[in-house]
């Protein structure tokens, strides 16, 4: 899943770190997520949802698998 945290993260200056201090997850997750490794728990979505005031839908972009 593609998704735009790093560049919301960019936009706050703030630092992988930061971020996951704020998420309550590590630095890897973070990382994790912005090189589309890992996809979040829901309840981890709407926590950054709500950290940088966007819907989900404006953070994280889904593309059907074509294999689905």
């Amino acid at each position: 899943m593609k998704n735009n945290l790093e560049q919301l993260r960019a936009e706050k200056s703030i630092s992988q770190v930061e971020l996951a201090d704020a998420m309550e997850v590590s630095r890897q997750t973070i990382s994790s997520l912005e090189n589309g490794r890992y996809n979040p728990s829901i309840v981890l979505a709407f926590k950054l949802a709500k950290y940088f005031d966007k819907t989900i839908e404006e953070i994280f972009i889904y593309e059907e698998d074509e294999n689905e």
